[in-house]
């Protein structure tokens, strides 16, 4: 009879199940420049700008207002102005219940937020718009509260900042939305005769009615690197004309280069070229003290 070669002294061991180590959800993050995964901490120590190509991440809007007012510190106002469904639209859900949606996402209650804080030590007005809420989209809250905030600036005499982060205007409301654009140049006109300062801060995406209307309106339009600023996109505008756009179209670079904007300007800098550009625009007698302000509240 022939023997066994070896003999099982131990049973194998067995697998333990749900012990497999698991990489916990969020520490890491895929760059849309690169599609380089990039350390979540790496990122937001670097103002959420990747580290490696410098794209930059799209931040909120209470983000932004942090980053760049004294301190982080501003007081919001108009914050009881709420959209209305005036033509009962409906696509796959009410319009009605689409806002409710994000409200209760975002937390705000359309998608721009005035604020008054300092900036530099100049007291400022800021309309930061969200692009959670819907795309950014100018409905006729938007426009109503942009151009409050330009009428306060008026009011005031202290300088106005717009920053843009827009799909455009907003389908839902139809022509109501559009005049929006019509609204807010007029408004940005009168502190111009008034020779307020106006700055507008383009962000990645500003295209649409926001971008043929306030947004390249400023004194000053600053913009962020690659930025897609535009009317149509570029997809859009191929098919019309037949054509291939050049490499980077609608880029803020390409539109620095063709004159279009001021600068370009990389996040982490932003807040001192406002600052330069303040003081290189406003009157000394608009120079005052940081005024009480509730401490911004970043999500």
């Amino acid at each position: 009879m022939a023997m066994a070669w070896f003999k099982k002294i131990k049973k194998p061991k067995q697998a333990v199940e749900n012990k497999q180590q698991r990489v916990p959800e969020g520490l890491w993050v895929k760059c849309e420049g690169c599609k380089e995964i990039i350390y979540k901490k790496e990122v937001l120590r670097n103002a959420n700008v990747c580290p490696k190509c410098n794209y930059h991440f799209r931040i909120s809007s209470k983000e932004r207002l942090a980053a760049l007012l004294d301190e982080g510190r501003f007081q919001e106002v108009d914050t009881d102005i709420y959209s209305v469904d005036p033509l009962k639209f409906v696509d796959t859900k009410p319009y009605r219940d689409r806002l409710q949606e994000y409200r209760e996402r975002t937390g705000m209650t359309d998608a721009v937020i005035n604020v008054r804080g300092t900036l530099g030590g100049y007291q400022v007005m800021v309309s930061a718009m969200e692009y959670r809420f819907m795309g950014g989209s100018m409905g006729s809250v938007v426009g109503e509260k942009v151009t409050r905030a330009a009428e306060r600036a008026l009011e005031e005499k202290i300088p106005l900042i717009v920053i843009s982060c827009s799909g455009g205007a907003r389908m839902q409301e139809g022509s109501l939305s559009l005049m929006q654009m019509a609204k807010i140049s007029a408004a940005l006109a009168q502190l111009d005769d008034a020779r307020i300062p106006y700055v507008s801060i383009i962000t990645d995406p500003t295209t649409g009615g926001v971008t043929a209307s306030y947004a390249m309106l400023g004194d000053i339009n600053i913009a962020e690197p690659k930025a897609l600023i535009g009317f149509a996109g570029p997809r859009v505008i191929e098919q019309t004309i037949r054509e291939t756009l050049p490499e980077g179209f609608q880029r803020s670079e390409f539109l620095l280069e063709h004159g279009m904007l001021d600068f370009v300007v990389e996040r982490s800098k932003m807040r001192e070229t406002l600052i330069q550009c303040l003081r290189f625009m406003v009157n000394p007698e608009f120079l005052a003290p940081p005024a009480p302000a509730s401490p911004a509240t970043v999500p």
